[in-house]
């Protein structure tokens, strides 16, 4: 594999800056003067974040990549630390819009309104545990990726995840995906509580509904079909979905989803 050229010769105008947060600076022409931007010691031009007026809003960090004069911007959530904005340029100054509009107080569509390629992931930006949010949350952010998505199967990824929308019962539940199987929890992150079948994609396959990751499942021709499967096949009774604050019960719970 080859070794990536150091970041001054890949960046040579952030080296003579001294540092990313000073190039930005410089390249705003006095728009980001009294943000909060700085770049980490060890690593000056290859890091930058931005403060926001908003007290509880976590910084926008900004990182270069290591083979490509590109830079990558995001920012999470305060109460789970999950994407609410990110995206790629090769456009310093838009960067620089980018970290403005986030410092004051723009919502992740204000950003990409003069920052277009940051892209808001859908996520609301959240920050006291409210279960029926968080859901609605995680499903507009589901949404928002199926819609975005362009690989072969992305259409039909994208009616499995709209028709399993349009389920009352799985729209009441919080959403999450595994190696691109869609899955649900009685819980909210940060402590989900799987509950129900695994939802996969197969393309031109149609669909899989199993009740074990390790199954292959019983196929389906459409999405409606293998959703219609997935509601006959959850626990009768579950309740209202809660935060996911402590450990469920032993055996079927899981800490983190792994996103696809």
């Amino acid at each position: 594999m080859t070794s990536p050229p150091e970041p001054a010769v890949l960046f040579p105008d952030i080296a003579a800056a001294g540092s990313l947060a000073a190039a930005l600076r410089a390249v705003a022409a006095g728009a980001l003067d009294d943000v909060p931007l700085t770049s980490p010691a060890r690593e000056p031009l290859s890091g930058a974040s931005a403060g926001s007026v908003l007290p509880y809003r976590e910084a926008m960090r900004v990182s270069a990549w290591r083979h490509e004069r590109k830079w990558s911007v995001g920012a999470d959530d305060p109460l789970l630390g999950l994407s609410l904005i990110h995206g790629v340029t090769d456009d310093l100054a838009q960067v620089a819009r980018a970290l403005r509009a986030w410092h004051d107080g723009a919502a992740p569509d204000g950003v990409h309104a003069v920052a277009p390629f940051a892209r808001p992931t859908g996520r609301s930006e959240l920050t006291e545990p409210d279960p029926a949010r968080l859901v609605e949350s995680e499903w507009r952010h589901l949404r928002t990726e199926a819609a975005e998505l362009d690989t072969p199967w992305a259409d039909a990824y994208r009616a499995l995840v709209e028709a399993a929308h349009a389920e009352p019962r799985l729209r009441a539940l919080y959403p999450f995906t595994s190696h691109w199987s869609l899955r649900f929890s009685a819980a909210t992150r940060p402590y989900l509580d799987v509950v129900g079948p695994n939802l996969e994609c197969a393309g031109e396959d149609g669909y899989r509904v199993a009740v074990f990751m390790t199954e292959r499942g019983r196929p389906f021709a459409t999405a409606p079909e293998a959703v219609a499967e997935a509601v006959r096949l959850l626990p009768e009774e579950l309740g209202p979905t809660r935060f996911g604050d402590a450990r469920p019960g032993a055996g079927n719970a899981v800490e983190a989803a792994e996103e696809a």
